[in-house]
């Protein structure tokens, strides 16, 4: 269908979609485009209907310019303005003007004087919701302290695997060195030699001094001891050794008849402070040589090695004695 030829009777009602822009009332009264006289053909239409014409156009729009905002509108927009930078509620405006409805002349902000109003940017301080900065950190360190640890955990593996490595595969110098050289078996540790002990009948004997065995009770194998020693210048010599020197109680088995007694004692050619006194502690009877057999002693100063020992019958001794055995303790 084109315009002025769509079968009507006239071609000014060859508009279909006429009662769009009518005004009520019908078309009377209204005057052409030109001049001053408003406009009554509807939105965007330039005037009435014209007998005879028809119409070419079904939306005239209005020119740029045209349209104008009321003081109404510039006193809305300004308070909206004020009550945005306040921070006020602006109310509710629906869509056909007036307190809830929307100014049928509204125009966007940014067409007004000043343009569209700035919004200030959401303050970071304390009343603010901004990130939220210490969970980050957190998480951070969290993820931190996973790390170093699963480090941590592969070295230690790590290490007991090659220790296991080390074990399990001997290397070639500990080969070498064992093939060549043989173990050494540590050697036991030497126990210190017990004292010796010498029966007086092995000893050397001088001055008339003599092996007997008539009087029973002698601790000497065969019941052998020495005799004789009775005379001056009779004697009985012990040679000796000893690992350390040092200081050692001498021991002397005698037998007496039921009366003290005593000799004379050296040690390596040097004469004793004291003669080596020989009493009666057996408390035999005088005169009983069986029942008088007993032991006295007597520190001596030894050296390491071979000392001699000498008891002997010097002047002023009571040289009446059986000379027994003789052995040493550590002093």
């Amino acid at each position: 269908m084109t315009a002025g030829n769509n079968g009507s009777d006239t071609p000014e009602n060859d508009d279909p979609f006429a009662y769009l822009y009518r005004s009520e009332g019908g078309q009377g009264g209204q005057s052409g485009q030109s001049g001053s006289a408003p406009r009554t053909g509807g939105y965007g239409y330039p005037g009435p209907h014209q007998p005879g014409v028809p119409r070419t156009s079904y939306n005239h729009v209005r020119a740029v310019g045209e349209r104008t905002y009321g003081q109404q509108n510039q006193q809305q927009y300004q308070q909206g303005q004020q009550q945005y930078q306040q921070g006020q509620q602006i109310p509710n405006q629906s869509a056909y003007g007036g307190q809830g409805q929307q100014n049928p002349h509204y125009a966007a902000p940014e067409t007004l004087p000043g343009g569209a109003p700035r919004r200030a940017a959401p303050s970071r301080g304390t009343g603010g919701r901004g990130p939220n900065s210490k969970g980050l950190l957190i998480g951070a360190l969290a993820v931190v302290a996973v790390v170093v640890v699963g480090i941590g955990v592969a070295m230690i593996t790590n290490n007991d695997d090659d220790k296991k490595d080390d074990k399990a595969q001997p290397t070639a110098s500990s080969t070498a060195a064992s093939s060549v050289e043989p173990s050494k078996t540590p050697e036991p540790s030497k126990k210190p030699s017990p004292l010796p002990t010498e029966d007086a009948s092995g000893m050397r004997l001088e001055g008339g001094a003599t092996p007997a065995s008539d009087i029973p009770g002698a601790k000497a194998a065969g019941g052998n001891y020495v005799a004789g020693l009775n005379a001056p210048g009779a004697s009985a010599t012990w040679s000796v050794d000893v690992d350390k020197g040092g200081s050692y109680k001498l021991y002397v088995q005698y037998g007496v008849p039921g009366e003290d007694q005593g000799l004379s004692l050296s040690v390596n050619g040097k004469p004793a402070n004291e003669p080596l006194r020989m009493k009666n502690y057996a408390n035999a009877k005088k005169g009983d040589w069986e029942h008088g057999w007993t032991y006295t002693w007597t520190l001596v100063n030894l050296n390491p090695g071979t000392n001699t020992v000498k008891v002997s019958c010097e002047a002023g001794n009571k040289c009446d004695v059986n000379l027994d055995q003789m052995w040493l303790k550590n002093g």
